[in-house]
C-alpha cells in the first residue's frame, strides 16, 4: 500500500494531456514488439500512447478490422459509438469515425455530443435489435474503463450488446496487427461527415422506470448522493434526478482528463475504481450527508455503494444483498431464472441462492459469459466480484448485456426506499444467518512460462487432498455453470475455497480466496493455495 493512498492527487501526479495526445499521433507501433500489438483483454484493447500501446495506428487498424468483421458476419445495420472523458478517447473517437465513414458504415453518435456510458450503448444496441428492424446494430465504446488517465481503451460490442467473445476479439486483433504490419495500405479513411445522431441519455433514462422502482424511491424521500468520479455518467445523474423528481445531489459534477480531483488508489496512482476504498475516500466522506451515496467509474459500468452505517461496501457484500432483494421483489421474473456469478465471487452468493431455491450459474471471469442468459431471461442477474453487474427488467426481458453501474447504484437506493434498511445493514443480517466470510485477493510471483502452465492447468493435476485442515471436495479447471475453461484452477472445501489465475499484464498470478472460518483461516488458505499452485506448475 502506497503511503499516499486515499489522499488527494498533487500536481506531480497529473498526466500531461498535451504530451499524451501528441504521442497518440506521433508514435508508431512496431507489431513485432508484443507490448505494441493490438491485444484485446476482457474489456477491449487498452494502453497508453506514451508506451506506444494506444496510438492512432492501433485505432485505424482496429476500426478497419471491425468493419471487415461485421461485414463477414452479415452485420449491416447502424454502429453506435460513444466515448468517455479520458484524454485519449476524443482523438481515438475521431480516428474511428474517419475509418467507419470511409467504409460506408452507418454511424450513430450522441445527439448532444455528450459522453456515453457503456450501459447506455449496450441499451441502444439492444433497443434497435429488438425493434423489428430488418438489419442488426452493433457498437464501439472508446474507454479504458477505470484505468488511469494516461490510458486509452477501445471496446467492440456485437449485436447481442455485450462484450465481444474471444473468437471475435482474436480475429479483430489479428487482422488489426496484419494491417499495421502492412503499413495500413488496406485501410480506408475520410473526413467523418454524414454521421447520424441518437439520444443515448434520453432513451436510457426514460426506460429506467421499467427496471427500477423509481416511484418508490421518490415517495420515500431518501437523500441520494451520486458521484460520477469525473466519468461518462456525469450528465446522466442530473437527468435521472429531473426525470423522476428525486432528492439526488451530484456530488462532483466536474470533468477533467487529468482527474486532479481524485484521491489516489492503493498504489499511489489515479484510478477511477469505485470499489477501491482509497479511490472512494473523498466520496465516503459524504456518507453522513445522505441515505445512500454511490460512485461510478469512467464508463459507468462499475458501481460503488456507500452507506451511513457501513461506509464503502465490499463489492461481494453488495452483490449478495442485491441478489437477495431482487429475487424476492421481482414477481415478473421467470420462476426458474438462475443467479449468475463469476467463480471468484463470494460463496455467500451460493448460500443466498440455496436459501432462495434458485439455481446458481457459475462462470469464468468476464461479463461476456452472462450475455446469453440475460438475453433469454434464464439468468436474471449476472455479477462479478469487481463491482460489475446487470439484471433483467421487471418483466424478465433483457435490459443491458454489459455491466451497468448506474443501474446497481439506483438499486441500492430502491433497497433503502422499499426496506427501510441500508444495504450494509441487510448484509449484516445475511452474515448473521449464513456466516460472515473473510475474502481477499493476493498476488504471487510467476514467470511467463509458469503463467502459461497455470492457464492450462487441469484440476486433476492437483494432488493435494486437504486445504487448511479441510477435505478438498472440488478441483475445477472448468466453470460448473457453462463448462468453459477457467484459465486457471479453483479448489473448494466445505467452508473455504481459492482460485488461481495468471495476470494478463504482470509476472504474477492472482490468488482469490475466501473462508467462512474467519481471517486467520483465510491466511492459512492463502499460504497453502500458493504452495499447491506452485507445486502444480513447477
Amino acid at each position: 500500500m502506497n503511503e499516499r493512498a486515499g489522499t488527494a492527487a498533487l500536481e506531480s501526479d497529473l498526466v500531461d494531456v498535451e504530451a499524451l495526445v501528441k504521442a497518440y499521433y506521433d508514435l508508431k507501433p512496431d507489431v513485432t514488439v508484443p507490448a505494441q500489438r493490438v491485444a484485446f483483454g476482457t474489456s477491449g484493447h487498452r494502453g497508453s500512447s506514451l508506451n506506444t500501446a494506444f496510438n492512432e495506428d492501433h485505432i485505424i487498424a482496429t476500426t478497419q478490422a471491425i468493419v471487415e468483421y461485421r461485414a463477414a458476419q452479415g452485420i449491416t445495420g447502424p454502429l453506435f459509438i460513444g466515448t468517455d472523458p479520458h484524454a485519449l478517447s476524443a482523438p481515438a473517437y475521431t480516428t474511428a469515425l474517419e475509418v467507419l465513414v470511409a467504409n460506408g458504415v452507418r454511424v450513430l453518435v450522441d445527439e448532444f455530443d455528450d459522453y456515453v456510458p457503456t450501459p447506455a450503448l449496450s441499451h441502444a444496441i439492444l433497443a434497435y435489435n429488438r425493434a423489428g428492424n430488418s438489419d442488426e446494430a452493433d457498437g464501439i465504446v472508446v474507454t479504458p474503463s477505470h484505468n488511469p488517465p494516461s490510458d486509452g481503451g477501445f471496446k467492440y460490442n456485437p449485436p447481442h450488446g455485450g462484450p465481444a467473445d474471444s473468437d471475435a476479439t482474436s480475429w479483430i486483433a489479428n487482422r488489426a496487427n496484419e494491417l499495421i504490419a502492412g503499413g495500413l495500405n488496406e485501410v480506408k479513411m475520410s473526413e467523418p461527415s454524414a454521421v447520424e445522431t441518437y439520444d443515448f441519455r434520453g432513451e436510457y433514462v426514460n426506460d429506467l422506470e421499467n427496471i427500477i422502482d423509481m416511484a418508490a424511491i421518490k415517495a420515500s424521500g431518501i437523500r441520494i448522493g451520486a458521484d460520477p468520479l469525473g466519468g461518462a455518467s456525469v450528465g446522466y445523474w442530473g437527468a435521472i434526478r429531473d426525470r423522476y423528481e428525486l432528492d439526488l445531489t451530484v456530488i462532483n459534477p466536474h470533468v477533467d482528463p487529468t482527474w486532479r480531483f481524485m484521491t489516489l488508489d492503493w498504489d499511489g496512482k489515479i484510478r477511477m475504481d469505485p470499489s477501491s476504498p482509497s479511490v472512494m475516500a473523498s466520496v465516503a466522506a459524504h456518507k453522513d450527508e445522505f441515505d445512500i451515496v454511490t460512485g461510478n467509474d469512467a464508463d459507468a459500468d462499475r458501481h460503488g455503494i456507500v452507506t451511513p452505517d457501513g461506509g464503502l461496501m465490499n463489492p461481494n457484500h453488495f452483490l449478495a444483498v442485491a441478489i437477495d432483494y431482487l429475487y424476492s421483489h421481482r414477481d415478473g421474473w421467470r420462476a426458474d431464472a438462475a443467479i449468475g456469478k463469476t467463480l471468484v465471487s463470494s460463496t455467500m452468493i451460493d448460500r443466498v441462492a440455496g436459501f432462495l431455491g434458485r439455481d446458481l450459474w457459475e462462470v469464468p471471469v468476464g461479463f461476456k459469459w452472462f450475455v446469453p442468459g440475460l438475453i433469454d431471461g434464464s439468468v436474471a442477474f449476472g455479477g462479478e466480484e469487481s463491482a460489475g453487474a446487470s439484471f433483467v427488467r421487471f418483466d424478465g426481458t433483457v435490459w443491458t448485456t454489459d455491466k451497468d453501474g448506474i443501474l446497481l447504484a439506483l438499486l441500492a437506493a430502491e433497497i433503502v426506499a422499499v426496506t427501510g434498511k441500508s444495504p450494509s445493514q441487510r448484509y449484516a443480517e445475511l452474515a448473521e444467518h449464513f456466516g460472515d466470510p473473510a475474502y481477499a485477493r493476493v498476488d504471487a510471483a510467476a514467470t511467463p512460462a509458469q503463467k502459461a502452465q497455470l492457464s492450462k492447468l487441469d484440476g486433476d493435476a492437483i494432488t493435494a487432498t486437504e486445504l487448511a485442515g479441510e477435505k478438498i471436495i472440488a478441483k475445477m479447471s472448468h466453470a460448473p455453470g457453462n463448462g468453459a475453461a477457467i484459465g486457471g484452477v479453483k479448489v473448494v472445501t466445505e467452508n473455504a475455497w481459492f482460485a488461481a489465475r495468471p495476470s494478463g499484464t504482470e509476472d504474477v498470478y492472482k490468488i482469490y480466496a475466501e473462508s467462512f472460518k474467519g481471517p486467520e483461516h483465510l491466511k492459512q488458505v492463502q499460504i497453502e493455495a500458493k504452495a499447491i499452485v506452485d507445486d502444480a506448475i513447477a
